[in-house]
């Protein structure tokens, strides 16, 4: 499959690499500890670097619930293709010490090479010294070496763990997030318009086999329509491959996670829909909650103004294509798999515009994040939404000088995301009346909107962002 974006990442690593065969460092081998959600890219990202590098490399993979004993030996295998596998081919390591001396040995002593451990959390899971011994052989031979060493891992909480204090490998290694991939990214790969691009991501989330699988110039709803017609498409499947690593079907943080994919923001709501007729309790819910963050799965959203408001929270499926996989096609498989697909594309139909007018919100945020500060707007250097316990008014845009409490309130602002209808004189005259209601905001607060289909001529606006002006953000 044709590799495509990362082109930030590459250059990271590229960038580590070129310390190594520099030896710029206080050590001459290099350690980056490489995380990211399930299904995100991170192993082929190590593989293509490895690839482009023309360095000597190897690969190893873990596998979850293996025997040590079995993936030492495996390991071992794996170094085959190193310029030093003669001196250590045959040997059977005893415990994972032995296993990285062997590295240690294969590795070359005078050209720069990589090594990727992928799935490092599984190592960690199946065996307790594994820690300990990458440690012990870092510091006595491996740091000694111009290797890159790469540790990859999906389960971010063991993958930072690493990197804690008091743990062995603390204070060893970098630390790089892979990310799906950006908007910019998801319109060069779909030959896209802006407008159209954006739509693609809130589908795709970014994902590269999704976003691979859509054809060049492809319209949302033949993409969709292709979708429908194989139950197999990466569209419907990799969410239920996401949701299965994760969360098993049972799991109250499944339940959770669902109940928040079907809309609910508020503590109480999602206590009432994911407990069914008894409800979770407080004491369950909140430390659910808190790992579907600590994982990256949900976000947590404050009101933005000069006043704290901390219990005040909403929350959101933080990825956008589990927001859409979530809300839509979870339950239009079934109607898919029995050859029912116009079903399921026509409840997709019916909620899209709604949906997508608050699935857009948080991209608009983090798009304008990348174009703010600037000359305009110098000291807008955090964006939110505000809104009150009754949701009236609810304003979908402040730009402020720092999270809340902000000391000022740099402007506010309205989303307005139609297929055909631009932000008119009845939405400005509306944010204007709303403005009062917002904590630090006064008459004089500049007024700003973000429009899928334009401006109307005339209005008072100190600014607005269309499209076009979202994607640059990401170039």
């Amino acid at each position: 499959m044709r590799f495509s974006g990362r082109a930030a990442d590459l250059d990271l690593l590229e960038r580590q690499l070129q310390a190594v065969t520099d030896g710029s460092g206080a050590t001459r081998g290099r350690a980056v500890i490489i995380t990211g959600r399930r299904r995100v890219g991170k192993s082929r990202l190590a593989q293509e670097f490895c690839d482009r590098a023309g360095r000597p490399y190897v690969v190893f993979q873990a596998t979850r619930g293996r025997q040590p004993a079995a993936e030492r030996a495996d390991f071992g295998e794996a170094l085959a293709g190193l310029p030093g596998a003669e001196a250590v081919s045959g040997l059977q390591s005893a415990d994972w010490n032995q296993a990285l001396r062997s590295l240690a040995l294969a590795l070359p002593d005078d050209v720069p090479s990589v090594v990727v451990l992928d799935e490092v959390p599984w190592l960690v899971e199946q065996d307790g010294e594994f820690e300990g011994a990458l440690q012990t052989i870092w510091d006595r031979f491996l740091s000694a070496k111009p290797v890159l060493l790469l540790l990859v891992g999906s389960d971010l909480s063991v993958m930072e763990a690493l990197q804690s204090y008091g743990r062995p490998f603390f204070g060893r290694a970098a630390t790089m997030a892979v990310r799906p991939l950006h908007l910019a990214d998801v319109q060069a790969m779909t030959g896209l318009t802006a407008v159209d691009s954006i739509d693609a991501y809130l589908m795709t989330g970014g994902f590269p086999e999704i976003v691979q699988s859509w054809q060049q110039g492809m319209s949302r709803q033949d993409f969709l329509r292709d979708a429908a017609a194989n139950p197999l498409a990466p569209l419907l499947v990799a969410g239920e491959l996401s949701m299965l690593g994760e969360f098993p079907q049972a799991s109250q943080s499944r339940a959770v996670l669902e109940a928040v994919g079907a809309g609910e923001r508020t503590f109480s709501a999602i206590a009432a829909q994911a407990g069914g007729s008894g409800g979770l309790s407080s004491g369950t819910l909140a430390p659910i909650l808190n790992t579907l963050q600590v994982k990256q799965v949900v976000a947590a959203d404050l009101p933005l103004s000069v006043r704290p408001d901390t219990k005040n929270k909403r929350y959101r499926v933080a990825d956008p294509y589990l927001r859409f996989w979530l809300a839509f096609l979870q339950r239009g498989i079934p109607l898919i798999e029995r050859g029912r697909g116009d079903l399921a594309l026509s409840r997709i139909e019916r909620s899209w515009a709604s949906w997508r007018g608050r699935a857009v919100e948080p991209i608009v945020r983090e798009s304008l994040e990348r174009l703010l500060p600037d000359d305009r707007w110098p000291d807008a250097a955090a964006l939110g939404g505000w809104w009150n316990r009754q949701n009236n008014p609810e304003i979908d845009l402040i730009g402020a000088d720092r999270e809340s409490p902000a000391h000022a309130v740099q402007f506010v602002g309205s989303i307005k995301w139609l297929d055909s209808q631009a932000f008119g004189a009845r939405e400005y005259q509306t944010l204007a009346r709303d403005l009062s209601a917002v904590p630090g905001a006064s008459a004089e607060t500049p007024l700003v909107a973000v429009s899928r289909c334009g401006v109307e001529d005339g209005l008072p606006l100190a600014a607005s962002w269309g499209p076009e002006d979202l994607v640059r953000a990401w170039q």
